[in-house]
């Protein structure tokens, strides 16, 4: 039963059932952001270098600040939201380092943040894995179309990866375009976000963090009797902890693991003003300080009706990964905290759109090589996986994964999934799951449904096509996919020849 395929020059096979749409996303340089700039702090040299470039900013003539601070504000405040605001929070970086008897000008105080900021191209060297959702603002779109938000891997120089975003419009019929990127980035504001004694809980024993001293602190956050209202502020549970415990020689190590681990819930809140290809997700805690990777995003239905969006990414700190999650009312404020729980220890966690027999499911890959399937109470602790498809197929010898959340079809769960074989060619193919019993694969695709052809081999990392997150409209599959690590593709697929061509897994 498998389908027609046609042989290309490369030696690849093209699926009939696809059509690849003229729509290209390619890295734009022109798309920065200013970022702290810490001569000496930024590479490998052990110093600060900041009270010497404090010094000497403070020297100049206030003539000569007036000058240069007028040709900033000329060549770099069209570029960036908020330019002066930026300056003024990384001059109040090194601001201590000012003697305390000097009163900065307010052209002198721009000076002195611009010495410490640099612009950062977060496209400079690729854009790529995409995900699609249902845009939160339909409005002014002819019948038949939808507006279609895009995550994008946006990676830069160092290869620094951040989370972006593109609007597309699908429909009516086959057609799809892009909206315009323009206009300045931003990253937001990022804020702490207070703990819910469980989570906290959870994540510190996930991090080996299960002592008394941990205990104590965990106590004074849960509410004192039943029903009363938990407190959520650390301060006031490290000042609670008994004075016996704080003389212990582990405890001042184990409060600051405790205040690390708690710094890494954030809030992040763009602009009412800028629009959704504007904003990037930057990095803000350290387990992502070298990098935001590979965003899958799901728009999600709780029980009673109501829609948030929900993303897994990967955050890396140049040494280890860990899976974090991305919860979103609106695609303007975001709130980003880690995952705990033996499936959330690799990369590739994709969520369910909804709950499924009344609990959180996920697509995981916690061995490395095949896709399992995770459970959860909370959407936040997540279980041991079960096995659910690994490498069979030749074009998934050494791994298979998934390429985003399952999507949910009458016939079954659709998953698209990402397979990796000979010369490391990643191809995309398709497995169905039950729409009760996700546990269960029902049908698989038997060939690749995109591979790469022509000069879709080409590219940072050569023969990769993946993608992140697809969606259906009007009874299309639409296809975001990053091309060797470089660049973004758009196809199409019928869902419901896709559907027939699929076999019964054995």
């Amino acid at each position: 039963m498998i389908g027609n395929t046609r042989a290309t020059a490369t030696g690849s096979a093209q699926n009939d059932l696809v059509t690849r749409h003229p729509l290209g996303l390619a890295p734009s340089s022109d798309r920065v952001v200013a970022k702290l700039f810490l001569p000496g702090e930024e590479g490998s040299q052990p110093h600060s270098r900041a009270a010497g470039i404090v010094a000497r900013a403070l020297a100049l003539p206030e003539r000569e600040v007036d000058s240069l601070v007028a040709d900033l504000l000329d060549r770099f405040e069209p570029r960036h939201q908020d330019y002066r605001g930026i300056l003024a929070r990384h001059a109040a970086v090194v601001v201590p380092r000012v003697p305390v008897p000097a009163e900065l000008s307010p052209a002198r105080s721009l000076l002195l943040g611009a010495c410490f900021t640099a612009e950062y191209a977060v496209e400079g060297a690729a854009v790529t894995n995409p995900s699609a959702v249902k845009h939160p603002d339909q409005a002014g779109l002819p019948s038949g179309a939808l507006r279609l938000a895009l995550s994008l891997r946006a990676v830069g120089e160092g290869h620094l990866s951040s989370i972006g975003f593109a609007a597309a419009v699908i429909g009516p019929g086959p057609a799809v375009r892009l909206e315009p990127r323009t206009g300045p980035l931003t990253t937001g504001v990022a804020v702490p976000v207070e703990w819910e004694a469980a989570r906290l809980r959870a994540v510190l024993t996930e991090h080996g963090l299960d002592d008394e001293v941990t205990r104590a602190v965990l106590q004074s956050l849960d509410p004192p009797r039943p029903g009363s209202e938990p407190d959520p502020d650390l301060s006031r549970a490290f000042a609670a902890v008994p004075p016996d415990l704080l003389r212990r020689p582990q405890a001042p190590g184990i409060l600051a693991g405790i205040r690390s681990i708690a710094g890494a819930l954030r809030r992040v809140e763009f602009p009412s003003d800028s629009a959704l290809p504007q904003r990037v997700l930057w990095p803000t805690v350290s387990s992502e300080s070298n990098g935001m990777e590979d965003a899958r995003f799901v728009r999600f239905t709780a029980p009673d009706g109501t829609v948030d969006y929900r993303a897994t990414y990967t955050a890396f700190d140049g040494t280890d990964i860990s899976p974090r999650l991305l919860t979103s009312p609106d695609l303007r404020v975001f709130t980003t905290a880690p995952l705990a729980g033996p499936a959330a220890r690799n990369k590739g966690m994709a969520l369910f759109p909804r709950l499924v027999g009344g609990r959180h499911l996920a697509l995981c890959r916690s061995d490395g090589e095949s896709t399992g399937l995770t459970a959860s109470d909370d959407g936040q602790v997540w279980e041991p996986a079960r096995p659910l498809h690994g490498p069979r197929a030749a074009f998934e010898l050494l791994q298979v994964g998934n390429c985003g959340s399952p999507i949910e079809t009458a016939a079954g769960w659709l998953t698209l999934t990402h397979g990796v074989g000979p010369m490391r060619t990643y191809t995309i193919g398709a497995i169905l799951l039950d729409l009760d019993d996700p546990g269960r694969v029902v049908a698989a695709l038997p060939e690749p449904l995109l591979a790469p052809i022509g000069q879709e081999t080409e590219g940072y990392v050569p023969n990769v096509v993946y993608s992140c997150g697809s969606l259906v409209h009007h009874g299309l599959l639409w296809l975001p996919y990053g091309i060797g690590d470089t660049r973004i593709g758009m196809a199409s697929v019928p869902v419901d020849r896709l559907l027939a061509r699929m076999v019964p897994a054995v």
